[in-house]
Formats: structure tokens, sequence, C-alpha cells
């Protein structure tokens, strides 16, 4: 349980999240209670929310959380009587294990004594929040008991950041819009950096990067927070020493959330490898709470108030008060550093000299053992006249090694009394019988300076247990600032701008942030421009001519602006949206047994059942997994129902009738992505160039699937069929929309019928002039009949 540094930032994807969940029974079914700790961040959060039956709201959580483990009581969990919340975790969470613990252990009473006991004085505050949340109190309960029981260690008491995190302060992107936006994994490669992620994250500490991630997946909702944040990055980026400053203190930081959690844990039973590893998070905590001097510094002359508030929060004294009991007893130049000898040797003469006779006499015997190893292989190194020399590694201890060819040596071989040896090309590596005792020796007299420096230890860390809650306030800052200026970073490398917070969702020229991190260069930018009485965007235009990436864009811009990001664009003001839905994409799902259609279904679904008028809602194509007339049926129905909403929407289709919907309702706009014809100077063959440029109406062009097609490998014999029979199929739709000769007399007949029945009811014609005017309906009735000859021609 060491404290990773910084070098290992990717640690942030490896699981170490435990969550209890509990559901409500009988009439308080959906009232769901969520507890959960990262046993690398002691820091418990408690939430407790009414969910609906699809239980979109637990599972956005959990996917969050990444848990590497969830527990359940064990009445959710019966063979025969799982309840669907059950049953929909287990099925999106196949890797998660699971662990079923007795419902009694989900009690409130003792979660709320837990709480009491643990909760550190700083977030006391939570008492009043959770005192009534029954289910999250059970939850805790049941978690904490759990994970003391694994980790067969207690939490200090008074540790402890609880936190109650309702579910109003920050948007709602569900787990497949964050998966079809690829904001933290990219969708072809898991290993590759090309999300929303990847493009922002500069961050410097595991803390910091953790902090990104989960704010990308739960944006802020509250104007004055974001803009609070953007102040900062603005700051960051017009003053440059504020700027590197900073970076270089916030890159020496370790994982201070790690440390903390190591720190307040107090083990069950000792033994030499939990000595080792506090001794070693006691080295780390002096090398951090020596950075809070500089780090104020960095920030003494700033003026944004959020950075003055922490550097404000930084004067606080308890951070030189434990530094001050730290350095009483531990060694001055004592410090963090690379490779396991020397922070082997830092960890021997951390405590002073004089505090501990016995130690002292055991650190002697320490060093004169390793100068014996020392000098042993010196000897060994005249004695067969071969280069040796000392090596040290945590797995073999001190060993010889030595580079040579292996043609020098007599014989080829090492002198016998060697073993253990092994090759790299010309490095040998061995140790001798005489070697492995002083080894054994060495590991005996560190165990002894262990164990009494575990103790001296022990007692200081009781001394500063009551004062390390400030670390809580520091590590929060550490991981924010981090944030900030990987988002000024970010800034730098690319122009972005300054978001605004309007009714308006405007952008004037925007472009997609990770295909420029693709393609290396600025992609085609787009404007883009809803307001509440103009909220509903149509977009047509041929295959590959940019439909889905620029509503991707548009998503990613909306989310970068409420995290506190700047934005890819040359000016742009946003509606704060509090969910953001996506359906994008044609995958059918082996695994659930869904078609693409079903899939479609599914998603839409979920969007009408959970939009409101503060969202944002991205639809690319739908009803495309059924015949054409059912999917513009449901694609009508569709926009007919967001229609009314005040949610901003775009929706990308093929369906050309679905453009016609503008006549009905004066909310919607067209907008179509240009393509230009252009001829190749070869031959007479045409090319399709596309623009990837957004203009209103909606697109003109005809066939454009079979230009696709002619693009791909598609033998050109097929592709001739495909343009005759397409030819052939709108001959017939066309001669089927022309009225037949029959038809065309059925009409003569029927408007002739009419007119002599009205004339013999109604007229009042004296015989010449009805002569005349019944002449004249005949000759109506010839002209707009044809004659039999024609009929034939016709055909």
């Amino acid at each position: 349980f060491a404290v990773t540094s910084s070098s290992a930032v990717s640690a942030h994807t490896v699981a170490s999240v435990i969550v209890a969940v509990v559901e409500g029974r009988g009439l308080a079914r959906g009232e769901v209670g969520m507890a959960s700790i990262d046993l690398k961040n002691p820091e418990v959060i408690l939430s407790q929310f009414a969910d609906n039956t699809t239980y979109a709201k637990v599972i956005t959580k959990l996917k969050i959380l990444t848990p590497l483990e969830i527990i359940m009581s064990n009445t959710a969990c019966d063979a025969g009587n799982t309840t669907k919340l059950f049953s929909l975790i287990t099925e999106h969470f196949k890797n998660v294990t699971f662990t079923t613990v007795q419902r009694k252990y989900f009690n409130e009473a003792k979660g709320l004594e837990y709480i009491e006991q643990l909760c550190a004085s700083e977030f006391s505050t939570i008492f009043m929040e959770v005192q009534s949340k029954y289910y999250c109190l059970a939850a805790a309960a049941a978690l904490l008991k759990y994970v003391e029981f694994i980790q067969n260690s207690v939490y200090a008491p008074k540790s402890l950041k609880v936190r109650f995190q309702g579910s109003e302060k920050t948007a709602m992107i569900d787990s497949s819009s964050a998966q079809n936006l690829e904001l933290v994994i990219n969708n072809r490669d898991s290993r590759n950096g090309h999300t929303l992620f990847g493009v922002l994250n500069y961050t410097k500490t595991p803390g910091g990067s953790r902090r990104l991630r989960s704010n990308i997946l739960e944006p802020l909702v509250d104007a004055e927070t974001i803009n609070t944040r953007l102040d900062c990055v603005q700051e960051l980026l017009q003053d440059e020493e504020l700027f590197f400053g900073l970076q270089a203190v916030i890159s020496k930081f370790l994982d201070t959330e790690q440390l903390l959690s190591v720190l307040v844990q107090i083990p069950k039973q000792d033994t030499v490898k939990m000595a080792e590893s506090k001794i070693t998070n006691l080295i780390y905590l002096k090398h951090t709470l020596e950075l809070v001097e500089p780090l104020k510094a960095a920030l003494r002359s700033c003026n944004t108030p959020l950075l003055k508030a922490y550097y404000n929060s930084l004067e606080d004294t308890r951070y030189l008060i434990i530094l001050e009991k730290i350095t009483t007893v531990i060694n001055d130049d004592t410090r963090y550093t690379k490779g396991c000898l020397s922070m082997r040797t830092q960890k021997c003469y951390a405590v002073k000299p004089n505090i501990n006779e016995f130690l002292d006499i055991a650190r002697r015997t320490y060093t004169e053992i390793v100068d014996d190893i020392a000098g042993m292989i010196t000897q060994l190194a005249d004695k067969y006249n071969l280069p040796m020399k000392t090596s040290f590694s945590s797995a073999r201890g001190f060993f010889i090694q030595m580079n040579v060819d292996c043609s020098t040596l007599p014989n080829g071989q090492l002198p016998s009394e060697f073993t253990k040896i092994t090759k790299m090309k010309n490095t040998y590596s061995f140790t001798s019988a005489d070697l492995i005792k002083m080894n054994e020796r060495c590991q005996e007299s560190l165990r002894e300076i262990y164990h009494m420096t575990y103790l001296i230890v022990c007692k200081l860390l009781n001394e500063i247990y009551e004062h390390i809650h400030c670390l809580y306030k520091l590590s929060d800052i550490v991981s924010m600032l981090d944030m900030l200026l990987s988002f000024a970073h970010a800034c730098t490398l690319s122009d972005y701008v300054r978001p605004e917070f309007t009714d308006t969702l405007a952008i004037k020229q925007g472009w997609h942030p990770i295909l420029e991190k693709i393609a290396m260069e600025k992609p085609v930018s787009n404007n883009t421009y809803l307001t509440e009485g103009n909220n509903f965007v149509i977009i047509t235009g041929p295959n590959m001519s940019g439909k889905s990436t620029y509503l991707k864009q548009i998503a990613l811009c909306q989310i970068m602006a409420q995290i506190g990001s700047y934005v890819p664009a040359e000016y742009c003001s946003f509606r704060i949206a509090e969910q953001i839905f996506t359906r994008i994409g044609m995958d059918d799902d082996i695994e659930t047994n869904a078609s693409t259609f079903m899939k479609e279904m599914k998603e839409i679904t979920y969007i009408i059942q959970n939009a409101n008028d503060k969202s944002l809602i991205i639809i690319d194509e739908l009803g495309r997994g059924t015949s054409a007339e059912e999917g513009i049926g449901i694609c009508y129905a569709a926009c007919e129902y967001l229609l009314n909403l005040k949610a901003f929407t775009l929706f990308a289709t093929h369906f050309l009738e679905l453009c016609h919907i503008d006549a009905l309702y004066p909310n919607v706009e067209n907008y179509h992505f240009e393509v230009q014809h252009v001829r190749s100077s070869a031959g007479n063959k045409e090319k399709i160039a596309y623009t990837y440029t957004l203009s209103k109406g909606y697109t003109e062009e005809k066939n454009y699937g079979l230009k696709a097609a002619e693009v791909s490998s598609l033998p050109s014999s097929v592709i001739l069929d495909a343009k005759e029979i397409t030819n052939r199929i709108a001959k017939q739709i066309l001669y089927r929309q022309k009225s037949t000769p029959e038809m065309m007399k059925q009409r003569a007949v029927y408007h002739l019928a009419m007119r002599l029945v009205q004339t013999a009811r109604n007229s009042r014609l004296d015989p010449d002039s009805l002569r005349t005017y019944l002449k004249g309906l005949k000759k109506k009735y010839e002209t707009s009949c044809p004659a039999p000859g024609e009929k034939d021609e016709q055909q």
C-alpha cells in the first residue's frame, strides 16, 4: 500500500472503489441509497435518490465510479427472487465482483453511528444532510463494516471525509452517451488517447487526472461555479509566470489522496511490510507538506477569487504544526527519492539520531554489514581479476554484476563459487553463498531498524491525527489546480475561446476537438444556432458529408463549457444543459439479444422518458433498422414529441420526407452539408468533393448512396446494375404518380356527372343557353378524356 509517484498517473484506470447499494422495499421501491469508498482515497461518498424503473441514475452513477466490487444485501439477490435493480446491475457490470452481505448489516442506526465516529470534525455538517436519509446510511454501515473486514484494519476515529452527493448539482450524461461521444474511452481502441479526456488531460498528478475524468462524466450545471473556474483559466493564460510557477510545484506532488488513505488506517496486526509502508508514507507526508510553502509562493500574486481562496486556505497553521512535529523526529534531509536502494537508505536513516539508542546501534550494525558486503565484492574482484561491482534490487537484495565478454572468462565459465547466474547480453548477475548469508544478516538488522522506527512513527502519527484533516483540503486544492492548469495548457495548443452562458446555443466557427488531435490540423469549422423559438434542427446530407462529426462536436463543446474549459470556436454561448442525450451508431448487440432496430427503440424510449426542457438531445439517424415507410413514421412521431419540449434537439437523417415537417412547425430549421461535383480532367467521370460546410435548407442531392458506393471497391458491374435498377424503380414511382388513362377517364366522367347533376338540380338557364353550356361540357369532357388510340401510344 505504498503511494505511487506522479509518473504512474495512468493508475486512475485501475479500479479501487467499493460500492454498497440498497433499495427501499414495498412502497419505497425506486428509492436507492449508495455509499462508496475508494481504497486509495479516504472519502466516503453517500447518495440517495428516487429513480424510475429503468434505474438509469443508478447505472450512470456506478459507471462513473467504475467499481472494483459491488455489495448488495442477500435479500436482493436470492436465487428465485432477484430484484430488478440487482439483475440490471449484474447485466451492466459483468466484470465486477459481486458480494452479498446479510440484510442485518444494512442498518441505518449503525450507519449514523459509524459516521459520527469516523467523520472528521470539518465535515460534520453531513449529519444534517443524512440524518433522515435512511438508505444511504444503511449502505454506509454495510460498506464500512465490509471494508474494515477485507482490509484487516480500522479507520482512525474522526479521520474520514464524508460527503453527501445529491444528483442535482451535476448534469446527467447516461453511460451510452458517454460511450458514443468517446468521453473517456476510445471506441476502437481503449488504450488510445483520442477521447475528450485525452484532449484535455495534461494533468501532472493522479488526483488531478481522476478529478478531470469525473468532471467530464458529470459536468457542472451552476453557471456561477463554471464562471469562477473560467476566471482562473483566463488568469493562468494571461499570466505565464503564474502558469509555469504553479505547474512546477504541482508536478512534484505525489498521490495525496492515496497517501491520506494509508495514513488514516490503523492496522489490526503489525507486520514488517506494514511497518515499512508506514515509514514510507511518513516520508511522503513530509515531502508533501514541504511543498505547501512553494505552492503558496506560486499563488501569492493571483487575483481571481478561487485562487485567492486557495491561497488563504493554505495559510492554515496546521500544515506547519504537522511539519514541525515531523521534523522533531525525522531528519531534515529525508525525502522521497526514486530507486529502491536510495529509498531504503532514506527509510533506515529517517529518524534522527539520539532519539532511541537501540535504533542507533542497529543502524551502525546495518552500515557495517553494507560496508562488509562492498569490501567482500572488491576482494572477490581482485581475487579473480574480474570487473565486479555491487548491485541491488528489491527482490534479490545485494548481488554482483559485471560487464564482460564471455570469451575473456576461463573456459567461458564463471568461477564455481558463484551461484544464481543470469546473463543479459554481456551483463552477468550472480551471487555467492557468503553474499547470501550477508544479505540475510542485512535483512535481519533492517527488520530491527524498521520495527523500532515504526514504533516511533506510530507515536508521531498519533500526535498528528488530530491535525490531519487539513490534508483533505490540500489534496482538493492540488487536484483542482492541476485540472485548471490542464485546461489552460490545452488552450495554448489550439485557439480555444472562453464560453458565455445565456439562453441560446450559439457557436461561431466551432470544430471537433478530438478530430483536431487525430488530424493534427484544424478541421473545417461550422456555425450552430439554436434558441427557444428555434430549438429543433434537422440536418441532411450525403453519406460521409460530416453529419455525425458535427453532432458529436456540439455535445463535446457543451461538455467542455460546463466543466470550466475553453471551447474550440471563434465565439460561443451555451444554455446550460441538465442532461445530454445521444442516439448515435448502428450497432446490434448480440449480448443482450437486441437487433439494431430494438437498440434504437430502447435508446429513443429512454430519451423520451427522461428528457426535459433543459436537455440537449442529439439523434443521429433513427428508424434505419426497419423498412423505409415505418422508419419515416417512427422518425416523424419521435420528432413531433420532442418538438413540444423546449429541449435543444439536433436530428440528422437520410429521410428527406422528414424535412417537410418545417411547414407545420415554426420552430424547426433545416440545414444540410454541401457537396460539390467535380469532373476529373482525365475522364468524364464525376467525383464528389465534400466541403464539410453546413448551409440552410435541405440537401438537393439525389442517389448519393450510389455515388458513395462508386467510391468504395464494389465491382463496377454491381454498381451499373444498381444504377439501372434505381432508374427503373424511380421511373415506376414516377409512372405511378402520373395518372393512367383509366384514372383520367374516371375522373373526367366523375366531373361530368357532378356538373350534369348540378345543372339538372339548379339550372335556371333558357333552352338556348343550356344547349350552349352542355356543348361546352361535352367538349371539356372530350379534351380531358384520352381517345382510345392515344391510350395505346402512351403505353
